[in-house]
């Protein structure tokens, strides 16, 4: 996984790393669940949906994804395992999920902030470095998305 979360005063913030900025949305996604997590392992069988998310800049659909998935956890028990991305009119959102009644959580997110958020390409050999010292040097070429979590 291309995901490294890291603290800020009162929330947590994760940074992803990926080729593709579909790949930025999925890394997200399954960063902020592992960021859920009290144990990382459990055996429960897989159910798969079908979302919708209306097409806008990378931006807001990171938001609008993290969303739908903390949604979809708390009112619909649906706890994500693997999700991937077709942007077409809307983003299409392929999600493999289990049971989240049984998944045991350590933390709660309260909402996904707009604070530093986001999305963006690094050209051939572009470096990007992070504050935080959990958070490594990357070099692109690629696509990174930032977003901070209020909990």
């Amino acid at each position: 996984m291309s995901s490294w979360p890291f603290g800020t005063t009162a929330d947590i913030g994760l940074r992803v790393f990926s080729s593709s900025p579909e790949g930025v949305l999925k890394e997200a996604v399954l960063g902020m669940q592992n960021i859920l997590l009290s144990a990382a392992e459990f055996d429960l069988p897989w159910h798969h949906s079908q979302w919708n998310i209306g097409k806008d800049d990378w931006d807001r659909m990171l938001v609008k994804v993290l969303e739908e998935t903390l949604y979809r956890a708390e009112i619909h028990n649906e706890w994500v395992v693997d999700i991937s991305f077709m942007l077409g009119q809307q983003l299409h959102c392929q999600v493999a999920w289990v049971d989240a009644s049984e998944v045991e959580r350590e933390v709660e997110i309260k909402a996904i902030t707009r604070h530093d958020l986001q999305v963006r390409e690094l050209g051939a050999a572009e470096q990007i470095s992070s504050p935080y010292s959990e958070v490594p040097d990357i070099i692109g070429p690629g696509w990174i998305g930032d977003v901070v979590f209020d909990i």
